[in-house]
């Protein structure tokens, strides 16, 4: 969170991150600067538990909280009979019994046991009856409801899982065959999640949703959640140190709930930004980035086997300052910043190899002493940098790689004969340089990936500017995009025209599109959606923009150094709100706008449910959580980011169901439109 309020308060990022650490020390607060040592303890959790822990705790946070080791509860353990068991499972029947069994092969010295959710009476009986059974009662040391059942990426972005995501996804949501019992389930399974995230942040929400969608449903359920809870007053988790410590105790938040239908257009979109881009092309999730790394054939003899790809991770983190910096960036800002951190690494560099150089001068007249007088500080100064400056290009070396990967993707279907993956990063980049020169490397360039053609012209449907070149031809040119490229830009116009295309006329798109690879079942779920929305007569509206008539990520591959562009300030885009933040601005300003004025308005303060659109609450909400039902994205994400950047004061939350890139929607959408 930046400034204000909510920089004193702790983000959902802190609060959650606080309360695992309380946990991991047997839910006794953490006290930081303890100088004692720590209990040395194991710790067990599911495939769940290991996704909300990993964004939040490095391997050696844990080591400091005295973690030796951390394992599977499915896993094959061996028994530590004299260590303590700190367990952080979902409350599951097969997790149950796994439980049971260690405590009857007497595994550990003690069981703490925590649930992700609440667990229900019938399974704390199990449990119970299992410790009976291995006379292990006393060992059964506490069983604590964590309520953490959400997955906390950013300060200010939480998504709802990573395991099982289908069963709470888009499709699951809008499967035309799916059950009243199916869809309780979905339902059920959001509602438990966002009762656990406001049990963390320590607030009751106002809540507001469209009326006849998903998002209905969940509001409806989770206001009931949340009444029942406060009615309770003996055991509600709103009262007392809970919530008086919360990040919205001066004033109640507003929780908006918007149906992912509201705007289908969006996570199709080509992107540019830093983390969107990233997320778009590469192998990216739970804050972690995956690249694969082809170790060539180096002297091999022909038709040789090429060995295997090397895979290498990385954590893109808070304590990444660069990544804290640039990931809302255009990319093309990104690429120049590396390379100027590159060359203030590579300065700093040398400059401790000139003092090293000063100081080992031989000889014993007085200018050489005089010199080395000179310079012992200087040099004493640059060893106590070097761990930052090691840091520093750790960094460097991480975002050049990831940035390199990214270029791999503006440039793939390059025909020259080279072997890009056998070099390394500085040496593929120095290679483009050096190439842009020749007509070859401009004839080949023309046949990449365009991503930048496509975002521009996305760009240009989605604001209704004049086109200065047909649809027909984009989809048409074999150099230009990959099949899923072509889809997604058809699906962007058909979801955003005012006039849906006649039949005669979406006849030939569909040749065009087909004849490219294109899978048409995508177009087939659109149409039916669209039909059934009725959004011919009012398609969604997604403002204008100022996008230069240029290549921007083209720029990239036409500069004379490694990574810096020109001209990149001319490139940067005039904000404009998305469908999903221009809501959130409707709402959290109180604004009449036939777009939300039928919002349904929820109190679960109120002794009695509200069925009026109409909020009690005529002032401006200063904090707010916009969740989207059936699953989210980078781009509106930063879009959001953006839009509070101009808003002193406002603070604002991005959450969804599941975190999808568009190949993942496309998919999606692809199998919804299956015959």
């Amino acid at each position: 969170m930046v400034g204000g309020k909510m920089a004193a308060a702790a983000s959902i990022r802190e609060r959650q991150t606080v309360a695992l650490k309380r946990m991991l020390n047997f839910n006794v607060p953490h006290v930081k600067n303890s100088t004692g040592e720590p209990v040395w303890k194991v710790l067990i959790y599911d495939r769940f538990g290991q996704d909300i822990i990993s964004p939040l705790l490095s391997v050696k946070e844990l080591r400091d909280m005295g973690i030796t080791l951390h394992l599977l509860l499915h896993s094959d353990r061996d028994p530590i009979p004299d260590v303590p068991a700190v367990y952080f499972v979902m409350p599951s029947e097969e997790n149950i019994d796994r439980m049971c069994q260690d405590l009857r092969n007497q595994l550990y010295e003690s069981y703490y046991l925590n649930f992700i959710s609440a667990i229900s009476r019938s399974k704390l009986e199990d449990i119970a009856n299992a410790a009976l059974a291995a006379s292990a009662v006393t060992q059964v040391a506490k069983v604590f409801d964590q309520y953490l059942n959400f997955i906390t990426l950013e300060d200010d972005m939480f998504v709802l899982c990573n395991q099982n995501k289908e069963l709470v996804s888009y499709r699951a949501i809008n499967r035309p065959d799916i059950t009243d019992t199916e869809m309780e389930t979905v339902m059920d399974t959001i509602v438990d999640s966002l009762f656990c995230f406001f049990v963390t942040l320590g607030a009751v929400p106002i809540i507001r949703c469209s009326r006849g969608t998903a998002a209905e449903m969940v509001a409806v359920k989770l206001d009931k959640k949340l009444r029942e809870n406060l009615r309770d007053a003996r055991n509600s988790l709103f009262t007392g140190d809970t919530l008086g410590a919360g990040q919205f105790s001066f004033q109640r938040p507003l929780l908006v709930l918007v149906d992912r239908n509201v705007d289908l257009a969006t996570p199709l979109h080509h992107t540019w930004t830093y983390q969107a881009l990233v997320h778009d092309v590469l192998d990216f999730h739970l804050n972690r980035v995956n690249l694969e790394e082809s170790l060539g054939v180096e002297n091999s003899p022909a038709g040789a086997r090429p060995k295997r790809k090397n895979k290498k991770s990385y954590d893109l983190t808070p304590i990444d300052k660069f990544w804290q910096k640039h990931k809302g960036s255009p990319f093309p800002e990104v690429a120049e910043s590396v390379q100027q951190e590159l060359e203030y690494y590579r300065a700093q560099e040398d400059e401790v190899k000139r003092l090293k150089s000063i100081m080992g001068l031989e000889g014993e007249d007085e200018g050489a002493i005089s010199m080395i007088s000179d310079n012992t500080a200087k040099l004493t100064s640059a060893v106590s940098s070097l761990p930052e400056l090691l840091e520093k290009k750790r960094l460097i070396d991480l975002h050049t790689n990831v940035a390199t990967a990214v270029l791999e993707h503006i440039k793939q279907t390059f025909l020259l004969d080279i072997d890009w993956q056998q070099h390394s990063s500085y040496q593929c980049l120095y290679l483009i340089k050096v190439l842009r020169r020749t007509e070859l490397f401009h004839k080949v360039t023309g046949m990449a990936r365009k991503l930048d053609v496509y975002f521009e012209y996305e760009e240009k449907i989605m604001s209704k500017t004049t086109l200065d070149k047909s649809l027909l031809d984009i989809i048409s040119d074999p150099d230009a995009g990959t099949p899923e490229d072509k889809m997604r830009l058809f699906l962007i116009y058909y979801i955003s025209t005012q006039q849906v295309p006649s039949e005669a006329d979406l006849e030939q798109y569909k040749k065009a599109l087909t004849d490219a690879g294109c899978n048409l079942n995508p177009l087939q779920y659109i149409k039916q959606w669209k039909a059934f929305a009725k959004m011919a007569s009012a398609p969604t509206s997604y403002g204008s923009t100022t996008t230069k008539p240029m290549g921007l990520l083209s720029r990239v591959m036409n500069t004379g150094s490694q990574f810096v562009m020109e001209g990149v300030k001319n490139l940067v885009l005039k904000q404009q709100n998305l469908p999903v933040t221009r809501i959130l601005d409707n709402l959290m300003e109180m604004k009449s706008n036939p777009e939300t004025d039928d919002y349904r308005y929820f109190d679960p303060k109120m002794l009695r449910g509200n069925e009026s659109s109409v909020p009690r609450n005529k002032n401006p909400f200063q904090e707010a959580i916009v969740f989207v039902v059936g699953g989210g994205n980078y781009i509106e994400y930063q879009n959001l980011v953006d839009y509070r950047k101009g808003k002193q004061g406002k603070h604002v939350l991005y959450g969804c169901s599941e975190l999808f890139n568009a190949t993942q929607f496309m998919r999606q959408l692809s199998q919804l439109g299956q015959k």
